[in-house]
């Protein structure tokens, strides 16, 4: 059993350069919380401190109430696996596996039995006699994670731990870690990635950091469904969402707005006041989101410039017209490869639309 606590906390180097300010976050026993963001935000820099391989400059570390900004890593309850798998390469995986509990003067037996069942759970029993050269990237990476839970930690930190694999084995490892938080419900798991996939499947809570600070938290679907403000709304989902400029033009609790690049208004089901009309705003539209249009009013019209068939379904992309200068993706379902150079009027459903005012929803605002 694991709490975590933030409070205000602070990482500077020096005077005058600050990495994170001011983060306050809540984890409960038995979450896998994903720290995103893009790089250089300090997703790492803070999974650090938390390991306490980076000191806090500011605010306070708890776990189950006990406050760790000055207690050394060992002491801490904490096992974090590595972007490298770090495997000690003239060790089986058995002794890597041991090699901690060696250290702490764990009995032969207590060694064993702790590595079997550590192997049992990892599906690594067949392995436990080769040496890493022996093992595929994937393996490797069980290994190492296999070390960690031999420990029995409070806390467990994963720095990246698929970056290194290919396509194929990212999904297959995946899926294993995942099965892995399942037989072990009650264990409490930070995890960085820059994988959307990784953190949309994987987290019980995803926490986006950005500008030294949380952008938002919250349930994967709660990000994706309710973004908080553009920057959140834009990075997650890939591709990104479009945001087309616009004016509101009638309130209530359905909202018509004039786009600058469509025709008449497109209607959002997002309740605004009376005094928002008038307001500039950006309606949100995610590309999966997007369907042709049949009248005459429409989000969007353009040419479109290239198609991506990805099978399942085709991205087209559509020059938006100065001075934005940015594309304009639509994801229809299916292969539509035969769309390159034609003309096309896009929209979407009132229930699926997002609206912007200078940066932040106004679903959020009090």
């Amino acid at each position: 059993m694991a709490d975590l606590k933030l409070t205000d906390v602070g990482k500077s180097y020096g005077a005058g350069v600050e990495v994170l300010k001011n983060i306050n976050l809540d984890i409960q026993t038995g979450e896998l919380i994903v720290f995103v963001g893009p790089s250089g935000c300090g997703k790492s820099t803070l999974l650090r401190m938390i390991a306490g391989l980076e000191k806090i400059t500011a605010g306070e570390l708890q776990i189950d109430g006990d406050r760790m900004n000055d207690v050394p890593p060992a002491q801490r309850g904490i096992a974090m696996v590595f972007q490298s798998y770090a495997l000690y390469p003239h060790m089986t995986v058995r002794d890597n596996m041991a090699f901690a509990l060696k250290l702490a003067k764990k009995t032969p037996a207590e060694i064993d039995e702790a590595v079997g069942r550590a192997a049992k759970v990892l599906q690594l029993d067949e392995y436990l006699d080769r040496l890493p050269k022996a093992l595929s990237g994937g393996q490797r990476q069980r290994v190492a994670i296999g070390r960690s839970i031999v420990r029995d930690p409070k806390v467990y930190l994963f720095d990246e731990p698929l970056s290194n694999l290919d396509a194929s084995l990212r999904v297959a490892t995946r899926i294993e870690i995942a099965q892995l938080k399942e037989s072990m419900p009650n264990s409490t798991m930070i995890y960085v990635t820059h994988d959307q996939v990784e953190a949309m499947t994987l987290a019980t809570r995803i926490v986006v950091l950005a500008n030294k600070g949380i952008a938002q938290v919250g349930s994967p679907l709660e990000l994706y469904e309710r973004p908080e403000n553009e920057f959140v709304a834009q990075f997650i989902g890939s591709p990104a969402m479009n945001l087309l400029a616009g004016e509101i033009v009638e309130t209530g609790q359905v909202t018509q707005v004039r786009l600058e690049q469509g025709a008449g208004t497109i209607a959002a089901n997002i309740p605004t006041r009376d005094s928002d009309k008038g307001q500039k705003v950006n309606v949100g539209i995610r590309p999966e989101d997007m369907v042709t249009a049949n009248s005459e009013n429409y989000a969007f019209a353009g040419t479109v410039e290239i198609t991506e068939a990805l099978g399942e379904v085709t991205q087209l992309y559509f020059a938006k017209p100065a001075p934005e200068n940015a594309s304009i993706i639509a994801k229809l379902p299916g292969i539509h490869a035969g769309l390159r150079g034609t003309q096309l009027k896009m929209t979407a459903d009132p229930s699926k639309l997002h609206l912007f005012a200078n940066g932040h929803s106004l679903l959020y605002r009090d």
